[in-house]
């Protein structure tokens, strides 16, 4: 019986301290950031909530709280003005941004490392062309193997990542392909089977990718191509979510994604650092759209000072952060309620 909790228990603390890693390495990077351009730091929290213990070493308190979903860089100067020379807010724009982008950088320096283990795991560096056909494929009345794949709907392949993506996106079971055949590039339109997972109908892939050896020069290749297909996703899933293609009851939270990796670490540690590598990838990307009471907004606002050589009223910036958080907030709820309806 204990076996069985462990088993049930453990995937969920792996996901639950990876959130908090990517967390830690955001706001590690604002951190590292701001000690460089010899900012002040207040405080640097892990996690949210009351404190566990603090401790303080040199001008910093260093704090561990007891909600592991969160972590704050508190800056001096941050948020308002101050006569501290060593102000966040009194720094040169350049220093500032720098500061700003540091975290969400971070975030994709991690994605990059999960992404090369990913590749130097595998024992072969896969392609975009088709080694061979699911018995029955239906597929296979128009593909070929040995065909080489080059966009899916009009969305340019370039990685094995991009055809299981241009596969998933589909609306229905007939896709529209670009392929190379001979040397000759030729376009097809193939019908596929369609599978259900989680109340939804997706094509299902029907052939395999051929891999082929890996190589220092290949490898490295294959990180970077694959990193890009990776931050490809999160703008591919933005724009989907904007045209109607999927609904806000489709988008996961921290619950949802919580359930997502830990269902991962059951499966493989391959399938787990896809999701984790996706994760982190998304946060850094994220967070740098110009939404109020993210970085992005902030680099924003920075930028525009940069060029006008004007700062926005600290009044208006307060008021547009505190209803892009509010709103923030208010989206989070609802979409940790459709998580959690959908665990029940």
């Amino acid at each position: 019986m204990l076996v069985n909790i462990w088993n049930t228990v453990y995937p969920v603390l792996i996901a639950i301290l990876f959130f908090e890693l990517i967390i830690i390495i955001h706001e590690g990077g604002h951190f590292v950031a701001a000690r460089l351009m010899k900012i002040k730091v207040n405080e640097f929290s892990v996690g949210m909530g009351p404190k566990i213990f603090q401790f303080k070493k040199g001008e910093t308190t260093y704090s561990l709280r007891w909600i592991l979903f969160g972590g704050y860089c508190s800056m001096e100067g941050e948020d308002e003005d101050s006569e501290d020379e060593r102000a966040f807010s009194n720094k040169k724009v350049i220093q500032r941004i720098f500061v700003v982008v540091a975290g969400a950088l971070m975030n994709l320096v991690l994605g990059f490392i999960i992404v090369s283990i990913i590749v130097c795991s595998q024992n072969l560096v896969g392609t975009t062309v088709i080694a061979r056909f699911d018995d029955d494929a239906k597929s296979s009345q128009v593909l070929m193997v040995g065909d080489e794949i080059k966009s899916i709907d009009g969305m340019r392949v370039y990685t094995s990542t991009d055809v299981t993506t241009g596969l998933t996106r589909s609306a229905d079971n007939t896709l529209d392909m670009v392929i190379i055949r001979d040397g000759k590039e030729m376009k097809v339109t193939a019908e596929f089977d369609m599978e259900k997972y989680e109340g939804k109908q997706f094509i299902k892939m029907d052939f395999w990718i051929l891999g082929k050896d890996k190589t220092f020069t290949g490898v490295i290749k294959e990180t970077a191509m694959q990193f890009i297909s990776y931050a490809r996703m999160v703008f591919l899933s933005v724009h989907d979510l904007i045209v109607g293609r999927y609904g806000v009851s489709d988008l996961s939270g921290p619950v949802g994604a919580v359930s997502v990796v830990s269902t991962a670490v059951k499966t493989s540690s391959i399938s787990m650092l896809r999701i984790m590598a996706l994760l982190t990838i998304n946060v850094g990307l994220f967070n740098l759209f110009p939404i109020p009471a993210l970085d992005g907004w902030r680099l924003f606002l920075l930028i525009f000072e940069g060029i006008f050589r004007k700062k926005l009223p600290s009044k208006w910036e307060w008021v547009i952060n505190a209803v892009g958080l509010a709103l923030l907030l208010l989206l989070m709820a609802v979409i940790t309620f459709s998580d959690i309806s959908k665990l029940i």
